[in-house]
């Protein structure tokens, strides 16, 4: 059962998927701070000075001036600031990935071997007697075993 686990955990594939993840798991936290800490920060000021991490809604019908006291007041809150930096998020890491497959494509397109085409066949070689197919260097025809020219 050891033996059996090794081989499938030390697979090329699955070493490959377990590096792949934890860069994942690493771009994704700077993605989410170049949201948080640069995007975000300039659409604010973009719109005022808006701090999208403030923005919220009180489910109680009361006014709060900021998430921490509606939060500490017990209040639940609609936090689509936090959504609308969520969707920014997600976008900037399509875009990302995107690319990156796009750049690894032009990459093996340019740098692949490029098929040759075939040449072309030659008509095949016929007997003048017999009309069978033969080598281009045969003196004799190997069906009717005519002298050819």
């Amino acid at each position: 059962m050891w033996k059996s686990f090794k081989e499938f955990a030390f697979k090329g594939n699955v070493v490959d998927m377990a590096v792949g993840v934890m860069v994942g798991g690493a771009f994704g936290k700077i993605v989410t701070s170049l949201v948080n800490d640069l995007c975000m920060p300039l659409l604010g000021i973009l719109t005022g000075k808006m701090d999208f991490a403030e923005l919220f809604i009180a489910l109680d019908g009361n006014t709060y001036e900021s998430l921490a006291a509606a939060k500490e007041a017990g209040a639940n809150v609609l936090t689509y600031g936090a959504f609308i930096s969520t969707v920014v998020d997600f976008f900037i890491i399509v875009i990302s990935v995107f690319l990156f497959v796009y750049l690894i494509k032009k990459m093996r397109e340019r740098f692949a071997k490029k098929e040759e085409p075939a040449p072309e066949a030659k008509p095949a070689r016929l007997c003048p007697f017999c009309k069978g197919e033969i080598h281009d260097e045969a003196v004799r025809c190997p069906h009717c075993t005519s002298a050819l020219e």
